[in-house]
């Protein structure tokens, strides 16, 4: 099997990236209290065919793998080779959980030694086969070249890293203001609007109306949802926005300075209300049952 020719003997183990099982399987271990080391393993896929000296390459590395506490999923990085264009990541899938499990599609990351984004990818973890109770199994990650971001392979200090801000799934982020100040039920009524909004494209930002009510100054509060499709976070400086009402007639347009600086944080919702001053608003026979808010140029 091609896979073995990928692994020497001056291989060594450079970073780990672990998280909690929970992040990735989105429920709590019963084992809390366990606070144990737990030495992971060697475990091969059981369709491959390991040559004895693969296997010794396989032990002397593993055996230079870190304890894990109780109920932790691991990447153990431990080289990068680039053959045909794509990149060859070499690393160990570790698991301390205390049963077996099998994955589905998880996006994993390489970040060089600043957590600088390198290459990123979806990668189907079914192929991995079934991992069992307390292991480590060997397994080069193949990134084409259209996943990877930069023209060389990483310094030393890089890392292969789950992407758990796409693990968490999108979600409504508040601001501290609107966290002290909204009741719980609107908290919820909000979250369950997020839920129900279309998925976002991975570099995609986009602006939902929420609520728009013009003021008896003449003013137009605007409520919507700044939506962060990216797994970065964004920050806004200066916002250029018009509202377009039902008729398709501009109702307002304005340019908003951010200070401080708004944050959306990665994957993430976030609500926000602008108020475009009386002067900047044209609400005769404007039309609010529905509404857009569109960045201008």
């Amino acid at each position: 099997m091609g896979l073995f020719s990928f692994f020497k003997k001056s291989d060594k183990i450079v970073q780990e990236n672990t998280i909690d099982s929970k992040d990735l399987l989105g429920k709590a271990s019963t084992n809390t209290g366990d606070n144990r080391d737990v030495e992971t393993k060697l475990s091969f896929h059981p369709d491959w065919d390991v040559p004895q000296e693969q296997k010794y390459i396989f032990n002397f590395l593993a055996n230079e793998l870190e304890p894990l506490k109780p109920n932790q999923l691991s990447l153990s990085s431990i080289s990068i080779e680039e053959n045909k264009r794509k990149w060859h990541v070499r690393a160990f899938f570790r698991s301390s959980l205390p049963q077996a499990i099998e994955l589905g599609e998880i996006e994993l990351f390489i970040m060089d030694k600043n957590d600088e984004l390198v290459a990123s990818k979806k990668f189907d973890f079914k192929a991995l086969g079934t991992i069992p109770a307390e292991s480590a199994r060997p397994w080069v990650f193949e990134f084409d070249k259209s996943a990877i971001k930069v023209d060389e392979i990483p310094e030393d200090g890089w890392k292969i890293a789950f992407n758990l801000v796409s693990l968490r799934g999108h979600q409504l982020e508040l601001d501290p203001s609107w966290e002290k100040q909204l009741p719980a039920a609107q908290k919820e009524e909000l979250a369950k609007i997020v839920e129900t909004l279309p998925k976002l494209g991975e570099t995609e930002v986009n602006f939902t109306g929420l609520q728009a009510k013009l003021a008896d100054n003449g003013n137009l509060n605007v409520s919507i949802f700044i939506r962060n499709g990216h797994n970065k976070a964004i920050n806004l400086e200066q916002l250029p926005l018009e509202i377009i009402d039902a008729t398709g007639k501009q109702i307002a347009n304005g340019s908003f300075n951010m200070d401080p600086v708004l944050t959306v944080q990665p994957n993430s919702t976030k609500p926000w209300t602008f108020v475009f001053p009386a002067e900047l608003v044209d609400a005769k026979d404007a039309d609010l049952s529905r509404w857009t808010a569109r960045v201008t140029q």
